[in-house]
């Protein structure tokens, strides 16, 4: 998939015509059709921040979730090599906990372990991750991520520590005894956690959580996989 698109999908998505979608940005609408047949990359940089800014990120993050598509692809194209080429896949049963929120933060009932369902995957599709013994899945419940992971997506994720988390990484975290799933970044200078939305839905905001008041603040997992049926 090109970027172009890459971006025509997320638009799309947004369920509006592109007409309007271009209204609503201020570009012409011919030459919003010429940037998405031609080259994006080529298109003025005012132009390309407002593509972004409608589809509810910047410019930075767009080219970053093109990336992130293109290599969950190349993932399952792999992935689809390798079972061909094999007649005994290994499946892994993953711990299943239900939904999580990729929305507004929503309270996730406790699993009991007597109650405790398993997914199963292709060993093939985690990659490196394959032989983690720390993994749990959730299916996601919500819009927020949709320009990465769809909603009703089972995600696949590692258990990790606060401390472990990076920058970029998605997470499933929760605040005040809520779960939500969102993009991670730390701001040293203002001293905040700051867990983010990917969505076409532009009613989603930023989760903010200063260092003094994070006391109830527990990230459980980073994502590391996701699929979803058609």
């Amino acid at each position: 998939m090109t970027k172009e698109e890459y971006v025509k999908k997320l638009i799309d998505k947004k369920g509006i015509k592109l007409k309007a979608f271009a209204e609503d940005i201020e570009v012409p609408y011919t030459t919003l059709v010429t940037i998405l047949k031609n080259n994006i990359n080529r298109a003025s940089v005012d132009n390309v921040i407002k593509i972004a800014n409608g589809l509810g990120t910047t410019v930075e993050g767009l080219e970053r979730m093109y990336k992130e598509s293109l290599e969950t692809n190349n993932l399952v194209k792999e992935s689809s090599v390798e079972y061909l080429a094999t007649s005994n896949v290994e499946m892994l049963q993953i711990p299943y906990f239900g939904d999580i929120a990729a929305g507004a933060l929503a309270t996730v009932n406790p699993v009991l372990e007597s109650e405790l369902s398993f997914v199963s995957i292709p060993s093939m599709f985690l990659g490196k991750m394959r032989g983690s013994e720390e993994l749990i899945s959730f299916r996601v419940n919500g819009e927020s991520m949709n320009m990465i992971i769809p909603n009703g997506s089972t995600v696949v994720a590692k258990v990790l520590s606060c401390e472990s988390v990076k920058d970029g990484d998605i997470v499933i975290f929760s605040h005040d005894g809520q779960y939500s799933m969102k993009r991670f970044r730390r701001d040293e200078q203002d001293r905040v956690l700051i867990f983010s939305p990917e969505s076409t839905d532009k009613k989603f905001r930023d989760t903010i959580i200063s260092y003094e008041t994070q006391n109830d603040l527990k990230i459980y997992a980073k994502v590391i996989w996701y699929g979803v049926s058609i």
